[in-house]
C-alpha cells in the first residue's frame, strides 16, 4: 500500500494548504456584489457588441452573395 513516508508527505502537503488558505484575504460582501454586477453588465455589453458585429457581417455576406 503506502509507506509511512508517503503518508507523512501527504499530511505535510495538506497542512501547507491549510496554512496558505489562512493567508487569503477574502473580499467583503459589498465588494463582491459590486464586482459581480460589473461582470454581469460587462458581459451584457460585450454580448450586444458581438451580436451587432454578427448582424453586420451577416448583412455583408448576404449582400455579397446576392450580387
Amino acid at each position: 500500500m503506502g509507506s509511512s513516508t508517503e503518508k507523512h508527505a501527504r499530511s505535510g502537503f495538506f497542512k501547507g494548504v491549510k496554512s496558505e488558505f489562512k493567508k487569503i484575504s477574502w473580499p467583503d460582501r459589498q465588494s463582491t456584489l459590486k464586482q459581480s454586477v460589473a461582470v454581469v453588465i460587462l458581459s451584457v455589453v460585450v454580448g450586444i457588441i458581438i451580436a451587432l458585429i454578427d448582424y453586420v457581417v451577416k448583412y455583408g455576406v448576404n449582400f455579397l452573395t446576392s450580387i
